[in-house]
């Protein structure tokens, strides 16, 4: 029997900043774990979300690929869906939509997802081009990244939101992603103007953190005097 209560999440944004990006999961471990998620390749590569159970990656081109079970991933999150609907919106802007999601679920110090089928306006996404070794730090890579724009697409919202007391192990707040139902277009959410649409939310008591310990590059890295918060913040806005 799945536990539908505990979001699991590979790695920590934090060890994107310096650069430590080499793939520490294969897909099909992280499918273990959920049939729900998001999270990037080695080296950056592309966008990542998973949805029932198939794993959709948008390139820095903006192609949509289904991953195989080897693909290899420094960081993402997965659980396995059980959404209850949370309410029906129309043509509700986006700053209003966040306050009406805190305001509904009351969760601010704990982790949830929430998840958007419907009708987005002005939806803007991006994907990070794949880098190679010798890795660039976050900031540096993710500046190789490409804009893609629809001015009305019909699709799927996932986003996790974390705590502020994890700010750093996740983003502090909303993390997105987006798939049209056309599978044709998607990535990390930038921006959208207005959604309509169910919005359906599912909360998390445990969080099962996974560290790549077998990761040298990783176990010996000094954090100490990376600004940690500034890059996650500046790469995910």
């Amino acid at each position: 029997m799945t536990n539908t209560n505990v979001l699991y999440q590979h790695g920590t944004l934090a060890l994107l900043v310096p650069g430590l990006l080499d793939g520490t999961l294969p897909m099909k471990e992280l499918l273990a774990h959920g049939d729900t998620g998001i999270g990037t390749g080695e080296g950056l590569d592309g966008e990542l979300i998973i949805l029932d159970g198939v794993p959709y990656q948008v390139d820095g081109k903006g192609n949509v690929n289904i991953v195989k079970d080897s693909f290899m991933l420094p960081f993402a999150n997965s659980h396995f869906a059980s959404y209850q609907e949370l309410v029906d919106v129309n043509d509700i802007k986006r700053d209003n939509l966040q306050k009406l999601i805190d305001e509904k679920t009351a969760s601010a110090n704990t982790f949830y997802s929430v998840i958007i089928k419907g009708t987005f306006k002005n939806m803007k996404t991006r994907a990070v081009q794949k880098s190679t070794k010798p890795y660039d730090t976050l900031a540096i890579t993710a500046e190789k990244q490409s804009i893609f724009d629809r001015e009305t697409v019909d699709g799927t919202l996932l986003s996790y939101y974390s705590p502020q007391i994890f700010d750093g192990a996740a983003v502090g707040g909303f993390h997105s992603h987006f798939m049209s139902d056309s599978h044709d277009f998607g990535g990390h959410i930038l921006e959208f103007t207005s959604v309509s649409g169910t919005v359906s939310f599912q909360q998390f008591d445990s969080l099962e953190q996974h560290l790549p310990t077998h990761s040298e590059s990783y176990m010996k890295h000094d954090f100490s005097n990376e600004d940690i918060l500034g890059a996650i913040h500046d790469a995910e806005s």
